[in-house]
Protein backbone atom coordinates (compact mmCIF):
# COMPACT_ATOMS: atom_id res chain seq x y z
CA UNK A 1 0.00 0.00 0.00
CA UNK A 2 2.84 2.36 0.80
CA UNK A 3 4.46 1.58 -2.53
CA UNK A 4 1.36 2.58 -4.10
CA UNK A 5 0.26 5.86 -2.92
CA UNK A 6 4.26 6.78 -3.58
CA UNK A 7 3.85 5.93 -7.13
CA UNK A 8 0.07 7.83 -7.18
CA UNK A 9 2.17 11.04 -5.63
CA UNK A 10 4.95 10.65 -7.88
CA UNK A 11 2.29 10.28 -11.02
CA UNK A 12 0.43 13.92 -9.58
CA UNK A 13 3.82 15.36 -9.15
CA UNK A 14 4.68 14.73 -12.47
CA UNK A 15 1.18 15.85 -14.19
CA UNK A 16 1.11 19.06 -12.29
CA UNK A 17 4.74 19.54 -13.82
CA UNK A 18 3.71 19.09 -17.38
CA UNK A 19 0.00 21.09 -16.13
CA UNK A 20 -0.20 24.69 -14.95
CA UNK A 21 3.79 25.10 -14.15
CA UNK A 22 4.67 24.61 -18.03
CA UNK A 23 1.51 26.84 -18.97
CA UNK A 24 3.25 29.78 -16.81
CA UNK A 25 6.47 29.25 -18.24
CA UNK A 26 4.88 29.19 -22.00
CA UNK A 27 2.71 32.50 -21.06
CA UNK A 28 6.09 34.34 -19.73
CA UNK A 29 7.92 33.81 -23.18
CA UNK A 30 6.00 36.68 -25.12
CA UNK A 31 7.16 39.02 -23.15
CA UNK A 32 10.44 38.27 -22.95
CA UNK A 33 10.60 38.19 -26.78
CA UNK A 34 8.80 41.32 -27.06
CA UNK A 35 11.15 43.31 -24.89
CA UNK A 36 14.07 41.31 -26.78
CA UNK A 37 12.59 42.27 -30.56
CA UNK A 38 12.19 45.73 -29.40
CA UNK A 39 14.35 48.15 -32.07
CA UNK A 40 17.52 49.91 -30.10
CA UNK A 41 18.06 53.87 -30.59
CA UNK A 42 21.06 54.72 -33.06
CA UNK A 43 22.25 58.27 -34.15
CA UNK A 44 22.92 58.93 -37.24
CA UNK A 45 24.23 62.44 -38.62
CA UNK A 46 22.77 63.85 -41.80
CA UNK A 47 24.34 66.41 -43.67
CA UNK A 48 22.70 69.22 -45.78
CA UNK A 49 24.10 69.76 -49.56
CA UNK A 50 22.16 72.37 -50.94
CA UNK A 51 20.18 73.70 -48.33
CA UNK A 52 22.06 76.74 -47.54
CA UNK A 53 19.66 79.44 -45.97
CA UNK A 54 18.87 78.52 -42.43
CA UNK A 55 14.75 79.16 -43.41
CA UNK A 56 15.30 76.00 -45.84
CA UNK A 57 17.16 73.80 -43.15
CA UNK A 58 13.90 74.51 -40.92
CA UNK A 59 11.85 73.78 -43.51
CA UNK A 60 13.34 70.48 -44.38
CA UNK A 61 13.70 69.51 -40.45
CA UNK A 62 9.72 70.62 -40.43
CA UNK A 63 9.07 67.69 -43.10
CA UNK A 64 11.27 65.17 -41.18
CA UNK A 65 9.49 65.42 -38.24
CA UNK A 66 6.45 65.30 -39.95
CA UNK A 67 7.45 61.99 -41.36
CA UNK A 68 8.74 60.24 -38.72
CA UNK A 69 7.69 58.41 -35.33
CA UNK A 70 6.89 61.01 -32.27
CA UNK A 71 9.59 59.01 -30.46
CA UNK A 72 12.25 60.18 -32.61
CA UNK A 73 14.04 62.60 -31.99
CA UNK A 74 15.57 65.13 -34.87
CA UNK A 75 17.99 68.24 -34.05
CA UNK A 76 19.25 71.22 -36.38
CA UNK A 77 22.68 72.21 -36.00
CA UNK A 78 23.38 75.26 -38.25
CA UNK A 79 26.91 75.97 -37.35
CA UNK A 80 27.25 72.60 -39.26
CA UNK A 81 24.48 72.40 -41.48
CA UNK A 82 23.70 68.89 -40.60
CA UNK A 83 20.77 67.27 -38.95
CA UNK A 84 21.05 65.04 -36.27
CA UNK A 85 18.37 62.15 -35.70
CA UNK A 86 18.39 59.27 -32.77
CA UNK A 87 15.80 56.80 -34.11
CA UNK A 88 15.59 52.76 -34.54
CA UNK A 89 18.02 52.53 -37.52
CA UNK A 90 15.35 51.13 -39.56
CA UNK A 91 14.31 54.53 -39.90
CA UNK A 92 16.90 55.89 -41.40
CA UNK A 93 16.28 55.38 -45.06
CA UNK A 94 13.13 56.92 -45.07
CA UNK A 95 14.33 60.04 -43.74
CA UNK A 96 17.54 59.69 -46.28
CA UNK A 97 14.98 59.14 -48.86
CA UNK A 98 13.05 62.65 -48.16
CA UNK A 99 16.26 64.35 -47.90
CA UNK A 100 16.98 63.18 -51.85
CA UNK A 101 13.99 64.80 -52.72
CA UNK A 102 13.66 68.05 -50.61
CA UNK A 103 17.37 69.12 -50.30
CA UNK A 104 17.85 69.96 -54.04
CA UNK A 105 20.66 72.54 -55.56
CA UNK A 106 18.61 75.97 -56.49
CA UNK A 107 17.72 76.42 -59.58
CA UNK A 108 19.23 79.86 -60.61
CA UNK A 109 18.09 82.33 -63.65
CA UNK A 110 19.48 85.47 -65.36
CA UNK A 111 17.94 88.44 -64.70
CA UNK A 112 17.85 91.68 -66.99
CA UNK A 113 16.20 94.48 -67.06
CA UNK A 114 15.95 96.78 -69.58
CA UNK A 115 15.34 100.57 -69.08
CA UNK A 116 14.23 102.36 -72.35
CA UNK A 117 13.92 106.05 -72.79
CA UNK A 118 11.27 106.87 -74.84
CA UNK A 119 10.05 110.22 -77.17
CA UNK A 120 6.80 109.60 -77.73
CA UNK A 121 7.30 106.25 -80.35
CA UNK A 122 11.18 107.09 -80.80
CA UNK A 123 13.76 105.03 -78.87
CA UNK A 124 16.53 107.49 -77.43
CA UNK A 125 18.55 105.19 -75.58
CA UNK A 126 18.46 101.56 -73.41
CA UNK A 127 20.57 100.72 -70.65
CA UNK A 128 20.27 97.22 -69.51
CA UNK A 129 21.12 95.78 -66.07
CA UNK A 130 21.81 92.12 -65.53
CA UNK A 131 21.85 89.78 -62.88
CA UNK A 132 21.87 86.41 -61.25
CA UNK A 133 19.58 85.07 -58.99
CA UNK A 134 18.45 81.98 -56.88
CA UNK A 135 14.74 80.37 -56.37
CA UNK A 136 13.38 82.27 -53.29
CA UNK A 137 16.48 84.69 -52.76
CA UNK A 138 16.75 88.29 -53.00
CA UNK A 139 19.12 90.55 -55.09
CA UNK A 140 19.84 94.07 -55.10
CA UNK A 141 21.61 95.92 -57.96
CA UNK A 142 22.43 99.37 -57.35
CA UNK A 143 24.26 101.97 -60.09
CA UNK A 144 24.85 105.45 -59.49
CA UNK A 145 26.98 108.08 -57.52
CA UNK A 146 26.50 108.89 -53.59
CA UNK A 147 25.80 112.45 -53.09
CA UNK A 148 26.25 113.72 -49.26
CA UNK A 149 23.96 116.34 -48.16
CA UNK A 150 24.35 118.39 -44.77
CA UNK A 151 22.05 117.23 -41.98
CA UNK A 152 23.74 119.43 -38.98
CA UNK A 153 26.36 121.42 -37.63
CA UNK A 154 28.41 120.66 -34.60
CA UNK A 155 31.10 122.71 -32.70
CA UNK A 156 34.50 122.20 -33.82
CA UNK A 157 36.74 122.11 -31.24
CA UNK A 158 40.14 122.67 -32.80
CA UNK A 159 38.47 126.11 -34.04
CA UNK A 160 36.66 128.15 -31.26
CA UNK A 161 33.32 129.58 -32.17
CA UNK A 162 33.03 127.55 -35.57
CA UNK A 163 31.20 124.63 -36.72
CA UNK A 164 31.34 121.56 -38.60
CA UNK A 165 28.66 119.79 -40.44
CA UNK A 166 27.89 116.89 -40.51
CA UNK A 167 26.59 114.72 -44.10
CA UNK A 168 24.53 112.03 -44.89
CA UNK A 169 24.29 110.43 -47.75
CA UNK A 170 22.33 109.86 -50.79
CA UNK A 171 22.02 107.27 -53.53
CA UNK A 172 21.78 108.82 -56.86
CA UNK A 173 20.91 106.45 -59.83
CA UNK A 174 19.10 103.42 -60.46
CA UNK A 175 18.46 100.65 -57.55
CA UNK A 176 17.24 96.77 -58.60
CA UNK A 177 15.82 94.70 -56.14
CA UNK A 178 14.11 91.06 -57.21
CA UNK A 179 12.99 88.14 -55.84
CA UNK A 180 12.26 84.97 -57.61
CA UNK A 181 9.79 82.28 -56.74
CA UNK A 182 9.76 79.42 -59.53
CA UNK A 183 6.89 78.14 -61.26
CA UNK A 184 6.00 75.10 -63.21
CA UNK A 185 6.36 77.74 -65.92
CA UNK A 186 8.78 80.63 -65.46
CA UNK A 187 8.58 82.35 -62.22
CA UNK A 188 7.24 84.78 -60.07
CA UNK A 189 8.91 87.97 -59.95
CA UNK A 190 8.70 90.36 -56.93
CA UNK A 191 10.77 93.78 -57.78
CA UNK A 192 11.09 97.45 -56.98
CA UNK A 193 12.74 99.27 -58.87
CA UNK A 194 13.91 103.30 -58.08
CA UNK A 195 15.35 105.97 -60.14
CA UNK A 196 16.47 109.04 -58.54
CA UNK A 197 18.43 112.20 -60.19
CA UNK A 198 19.58 115.55 -58.97
CA UNK A 199 16.68 118.44 -60.07
CA UNK A 200 17.88 121.25 -62.43
CA UNK A 201 15.71 123.58 -60.39
CA UNK A 202 16.30 125.27 -57.12
CA UNK A 203 13.54 125.60 -54.20
CA UNK A 204 12.11 128.76 -53.71
CA UNK A 205 13.71 129.48 -50.39
CA UNK A 206 17.59 129.39 -50.78
CA UNK A 207 19.10 126.30 -49.37
CA UNK A 208 22.18 124.39 -49.74
CA UNK A 209 20.65 120.57 -50.20
CA UNK A 210 20.21 119.59 -53.67
CA UNK A 211 16.55 118.93 -54.15
CA UNK A 212 16.26 114.89 -55.59
CA UNK A 213 13.77 113.58 -57.82
CA UNK A 214 12.41 110.01 -57.60
CA UNK A 215 10.38 107.41 -59.75
CA UNK A 216 9.50 103.81 -58.19
CA UNK A 217 7.98 100.94 -59.43
CA UNK A 218 7.16 98.37 -56.86
CA UNK A 219 5.38 95.12 -57.47
CA UNK A 220 4.92 91.65 -59.04
CA UNK A 221 4.87 89.85 -62.46
CA UNK A 222 4.73 86.03 -63.96
CA UNK A 223 7.61 85.62 -66.67
CA UNK A 224 8.06 83.26 -69.37
CA UNK A 225 11.81 82.10 -69.73
CA UNK A 226 12.87 83.40 -72.68
CA UNK A 227 10.26 86.38 -73.15
CA UNK A 228 10.66 89.77 -72.10
CA UNK A 229 7.90 91.34 -70.74
CA UNK A 230 7.09 95.26 -69.88
CA UNK A 231 6.71 95.97 -66.24
CA UNK A 232 5.92 99.49 -66.30
CA UNK A 233 6.13 102.55 -68.07
CA UNK A 234 7.28 106.13 -66.41
CA UNK A 235 6.76 109.70 -68.13
CA UNK A 236 9.43 112.33 -67.29
CA UNK A 237 8.35 115.76 -66.12
CA UNK A 238 8.20 118.68 -67.81
CA UNK A 239 9.12 116.84 -71.39
CA UNK A 240 7.25 114.02 -74.11
CA UNK A 241 9.92 111.47 -73.10
CA UNK A 242 9.32 108.30 -70.79
CA UNK A 243 10.83 105.24 -69.50
CA UNK A 244 9.69 101.73 -70.42
CA UNK A 245 11.02 99.05 -67.97
CA UNK A 246 11.39 95.49 -69.13
CA UNK A 247 11.85 92.51 -67.32
CA UNK A 248 13.21 89.15 -69.05
CA UNK A 249 14.57 85.70 -67.21
CA UNK A 250 16.78 83.34 -68.83
CA UNK A 251 17.46 79.47 -66.85
CA UNK A 252 20.77 79.22 -66.17
CA UNK A 253 22.12 75.65 -66.82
Amino acid sequence: MKLASRISALTLIAALASGPFALAQAASKPASDAAAAKPVDAIRTFYLKNATQASDANEIVTAIRNSISPGDRVFLVPSQNAIVMRAPAEDFARVQQLLDDLDRPKKAYRLTYTITEMDGEKRVGTQHYSMVLANGQEAILKQGDRVPIATSGTVNSAMPGSTQAQFVYQDIGMSFGATLSELHEGARLRTDVVQTSLATEKPAFTAPDPVIRQTEFKGEAVLSAGKPLVLGSMDIPGSTRHFQIEALIEPLP
